[in-house]
């Protein structure tokens, strides 16, 4: 866990427990004395991919130091129906504050990579590598690039200031492919910005036009048939790193896979994910 990620994730932790404790958990304070202590299992009822056990300890740890945990799996593992990932015991006040926020993040982050892991599979045998997009939730994109690594994805560019990203729109704006990727140069030499330029392409024409242009890292087909892919992709003759993008899915995936392209992203890892079922059952001791 690096410095960065590691402040990032405590800063995390901390907003969301305020939001969800602020005064206090008046139900726990009301119904059990603070001195009771317990012990309590995560527990799988679902299969496929764990991730996010490191943000769940980080939530036990910032609620209650005291609290002892036992990891039995680690992020990245494959799981199935009964297994159980840790075991948690402490002050049940700890455990119950913590509970709702631990398996709400589990719970999503594995559903993730989950998802990411079956697209992952559909790619083998070839070398591309599935990209994930900025199609996230808004303050939780840390969390979920990490989840789509776990599953054994690519992570594609973090935000708006890690990559310039010329798409149809800055195009448009532009009023041309050439234009765009000009502006683009001229703007990194003067700000002395040592950032990668990719483009999206709609056609053949577009493609041909950046083709011409000079010092773009990537090209990204955007909408295009896997025959089209394949072809554009024998175009570019590994001049630029190739990615295919718009409304890949599960199915369609190897398809554009076997075409040679280098990355094909899928929005879908994150923006549309089905949470993995975990739950957190507590008994005294």
């Amino acid at each position: 866990m690096d410095l960065a990620y590691k402040n990032l994730l405590k800063s995390f932790v901390d907003q969301a427990i305020h939001e969800d404790v602020q005064d206090g958990d008046h139900t726990t304070l009301a119904s059990l004395p603070e001195d009771k202590l317990g012990e309590a299992k995560l527990l799988v009822k679902d299969d496929g991919i764990v991730s996010g056990v490191e943000v769940g300890v980080e939530i036990f740890k910032q609620i209650d130091e005291n609290l002892e945990i036992q990891v039995l799996i680690e992020d990245g593992s494959h799981v199935q129906y009964g297994d159980i990932v840790l075991y948690v015991r402490g002050r049940i006040h700890s455990i119950l504050k913590a509970e709702r926020l631990v398996l709400n993040v589990m719970q999503r982050m594995s559903g993730i990579s989950t998802r990411t892991a079956a697209y992952v599979k559909e790619l083998e045998g070839t070398h591309a590598k599935v990209l994930d997009t900025r199609k996230t939730t808004p303050l939780l994109r840390f969390l979920e690039k990490r989840a789509v690594v776990l599953g054994g994805g690519v992570n594609h560019r973090f935000g708006l200031y890690d990559m310039i990203l010329i798409k149809d729109n800055h195009v448009d704006y532009a009023g041309s492919i050439s234009k765009a990727v000009n502006n683009a140069l001229n703007y990194k030499k003067e700000n002395n910005i040592n950032i990668p330029i990719e483009v999206e392409v709609r056609n053949f024409e577009e493609l041909n036009e950046l083709l011409g242009c000079v010092n773009v890292d990537r090209v990204m087909f955007d909408n295009f048939t896997p025959e089209d892919v394949k072809k554009a992709v024998q175009l570019v003759d590994g001049k630029l790193v190739t990615e295919a993008s718009g409304g890949i899915d599960l199915q369609s995936i190897r398809s554009y896979a076997l075409t040679g392209v280098d990355f094909v992203s899928v929005g879908a890892l994150t923006h549309s994910v089905k949470s993995l079922d975990l739950s957190l059952k507590a008994k005294l001791i």
